[in-house]
């Protein structure tokens, strides 16, 4: 498995520019909490738990996170626990509200990402690399812990990973 910071490397590669990285702050969550919505109006039971798609994702989620570092994924689990309280909080809504709700974050979060890839001038991370997809949350709250000015090893050996990728494709 990766660690944390080739994972992060390799997304911020796509996510040079700043205006890109400004269009991911808010359109990632819009995506991540669209879908969680979307996801958590079907339940089902198992063992007298109550279950939806979005909480299983969600579980899965941080125990990807947890495994690439402890304390981001504890944070990254409380963010998505939030998300999922809010989708279960719509999904109770009708079912105009639910999915115009769901729908509507979902697609808009799109529009600000490829946006932002305008911007960039780069295909968006998951077309090469499905992982890009889980990186991406991921990447915001990193890059919020960045602009806090936390993780700034992290941040250092990220932009010499970006700036090393850069040269080596110029020179192809």
């Amino acid at each position: 498995m990766k660690a944390i910071v080739e994972h992060l490397s390799q997304y911020a590669f796509y996510h040079q520019d700043r205006r890109n990285v400004a269009t991911h702050f808010v359109g990632i969550p819009m995506i991540v909490v669209g879908i969680a919505v979307l996801l958590s109006r079907p339940h089902f039971s198992l063992l007298e738990i109550v279950l939806t798609p979005a909480l299983i994702m969600a579980l899965a989620s941080s125990v990807f996170y947890i495994r690439l570092d402890k304390l981001i994924g504890v944070m990254m689990t409380i963010l998505l626990a939030l998300v999922i309280w809010f989708a279960e909080l719509v999904a109770a809504q009708s079912t105009f509200v639910w999915l115009i709700t769901g729908t509507g974050l979902f697609v808009v979060g799109w529009v600000f990402q490829f946006v932002g890839h305008y911007f960039e001038g780069k295909k968006p991370a998951f077309l090469d690399d499905v992982t890009g997809l889980i990186i991406g949350p991921l990447f915001v709250f990193v890059e919020l812990m960045f602009l806090l000015g936390l993780k700034q090893d992290w941040k250092k050996t990220i932009e010499e990973n970006c700036l090393g990728k850069n040269s080596a494709m110029n020179k192809k």
